[in-house]
C-alpha cells in the first residue's frame, strides 16, 4: 500500500471524542496529509464510542458501507483505523471481527502517525496502551478553531458505576497540568475561539496540588479575548462549595451546569453505586440555584437498568418534575460486557425500558420547551457559530446554552446582544438589539 496522502476522521459519542476526533486531525495535517470527505480519503479514522451496544455495532457497519463506497466510486479499498473506546475495549477482536489496518486506543492516539506508516508497509497496528497523559505533549500546536472549542483538562473515572465501561476504556482519573490547559486555551483563543468548554469524564474532578476546578476557571477568565467558558461533564460528588461561588463569581463562567443524576429512586442509585442520593442531588441543585437564580440544569438518564420496577421508576419522573431540567439526556440500560450490572439476573424488558423511555423523553421534552419559552423576552448574547438554512441566517448559543436563530449582517464568531422573541422545542428565534463591542 502506497503512503496515504489525504484523511477522513469520523467521531461518534461524547464531546471528549469530538476533542480527540480534532486533535486527530492536527496529527494528520501535521505529517503533511489532506483532510478529503470519507469516500475519497485514503485513510480513514473511525473514533469510537463504547457506551452502548448500539454506537459499537455501528462502527462494524460503518466499516462495510465506507469499503463499499469507496469501491463503488474510486475502486480503491481505503485504509481504515479504529480508534477511541471500542479499540481500547475490543483490541485485537476488531482485527478478526473486521479486515482493518489499525486500531489505536483514546491514551495512544498521539502514536497515531507511526502506526499509519506501518500500516503502509503493509503491517496491521495496534496500541492500547494507556501512558499518563503523554499523549498530550506530543500533539501539535492548535489550528484555527470554531468560535466555541473543547479543551480537555482531565480523564478517566474513577467511580466505577456499576453499568459504565469507561474506567476500563479510559483509565484512571487524572488531571492535566495546570500550565498545559492555560498554554492550550490561550492557543486556542488565538485561532480564532471565543468560548472554550474543558472537557472531562468528571471534569470537576480536575485538580493540581490545593486548587481546584473552579481556580482554573478564575485563571481562565483572565485570558483576553476569552468571552465564554464551559464545563462539562460533573459528577454531584465533585461539585464543591468553589465551584458552585464561581458560578455567581465569574462573569464569563456560562449559567449552565450538566449534572447526571441517572436515576430518581435512592435503591437504584445505590445498585448504579453513583454514591449520591436522591436527597443529597436535589439540595446541591439548591445551593446552585441559590448563587445563580437563572441556571440552566441539564441531566443524564438511564431508564430501565437490572431491578428497576415501575415505582423506582416514577422516582425518577417524580425527580425530573421537581428539578425542571432544560435540557437533559436519557436511554435505555445497554448492558456492557465486564460491568458489574451486566450479570444482574433480574434484566428490564426491551418493551418495558421502550415505554418508560419514551414517558420520560415526553417530561423532558415539555421541561425544555418550557424552559425555552420562559426565556421569551430576555435579552441576552448571543455567539454566533454557524451558517443557517435560509439567506443571511446564523445559528449561535445563548448564555444556556440554546440554539438561537438570527438573521442579520454578522459574522461568524460575533457576539450580539439579541432579544429572544419566540421559543420552539428546540431552540429560539432572536432579535438583534445592541452589537457588542469585542
Amino acid at each position: 500500500m502506497s503512503p496515504p496522502k489525504t484523511f477522513h476522521v469520523k467521531s461518534f459519542g461524547c464531546q471528549m471524542n469530538v476533542y480527540d476526533g480534532e486533535r486527530m486531525a492536527e496529527l494528520m495535517a501535521a505529517q503533511g496529509l489532506t483532510q478529503a470527505d470519507a469516500v475519497d480519503a485514503d485513510v480513514v479514522v473511525l473514533n469510537t464510542c463504547h457506551i452502548r451496544e448500539r454506537a459499537t455495532e455501528k462502527v462494524y457497519s460503518d466499516i462495510g458501507r465506507l469499503r463499499k463506497d469507496q469501491r463503488r466510486k474510486s475502486g480503491k479499498t481505503p485504509m481504515i483505523a479504529v480508534a477511541g473506546c471500542v479499540a481500547q475495549a475490543e483490541g485485537e477482536e476488531i482485527f478478526t471481527r473486521a479486515k482493518v489496518d489499525i486500531v489505536v486506543g483514546p491514551q495512544a492516539y498521539h502514536n497515531l502517525p507511526d502506526l499509519v506508516a506501518k500500516a503502509a508497509a503493509g503491517t496491521p497496528s495496534l496500541d492500547t496502551d494507556m501512558p499518563l497523559l503523554s499523549k498530550f505533549g506530543a500533539l501539535p500546536a492548535r489550528r484555527k478553531v470554531a468560535p466555541s472549542a473543547f479543551l480537555t483538562v482531565q480523564e478517566g473515572c474513577d467511580k466505577f458505576c456499576t453499568y459504565c465501561v469507561v474506567p476500563y476504556t479510559r483509565g484512571a482519573e487524572i488531571s492535566r497540568p495546570f500550565a498545559a490547559i492555560v498554554d492550550e486555551a490561550k492557543a486556542l483563543v488565538d485561532a480564532g475561539a471565543r468560548e472554550i468548554t474543558l472537557l472531562g469524564q468528571n471534569v470537576n474532578a480536575w485538580s493540581e496540588n490545593e486548587r481546584g476546578l473552579h481556580d482554573l476557571i478564575r485563571d481562565l477568565d483572565r485570558i483576553p479575548g476569552l468571552a465564554r467558558i464551559r464545563y462539562t461533564t460533573s459528577h454531584p460528588n465533585d461539585m464543591t462549595q468553589g465551584l458552585i461561588d464561581a458560578h455567581r463569581d465569574i462573569e464569563s463562567l456560562m449559567p449552565f451546569l450538566h449534572l447526571p443524576v441517572q436515576s430518581g429512586s435512592d435503591r437504584v442509585l445505590k445498585a448504579m453505586n453513583r454514591s449520591h442520593t436522591r436527597d443529597s442531588y436535589l439540595r446541591l441543585l439548591d445551593r446552585v440555584r441559590e448563587v445563580r437564580p437563572d441556571i440552566a440544569l441539564s441531566g443524564d438518564f438511564i431508564v430501565g437498568f437490572p431491578g428497576e420496577t415501575d415505582a423506582e421508576f416514577t422516582d425518577t419522573l417524580s425527580l425530573v418534575d421537581a428539578v425542571g431540567y432544560a435540557q437533559a439526556y436519557s436511554f435505555k440500560y445497554s448492558p456492557r460486557p465486564g460491568t458489574p450490572a451486566a450479570s444482574i439476573v433480574e434484566q428490564v424488558p426491551e418493551a418495558v425500558m421502550d415505554e418508560r423511555l419514551q414517558r420520560l423523553q415526553a417530561a423532558l421534552n415539555r421541561d425544555q420547551h418550557a424552559f425555552n419559552a420562559a426565556t421569551v423576552g430576555r435579552t441576552c448574547s448571543v455567539l454566533l457559530e454557524r451558517a443557517g438554512k435560509l439567506p443571511g441566517q446564523l445559528i449561535g448559543k445563548s448564555p444556556w446554552l440554546q440554539s438561537v436563530h438570527l438573521i442579520g449582517d454578522h459574522a461568524i464568531g460575533d457576539l450580539v446582544a439579541v432579544t429572544l422573541a419566540a421559543a420552539g422545542p428546540n431552540s429560539l428565534t432572536g432579535v438583534e438589539r445592541v452589537r457588542e463591542a469585542a
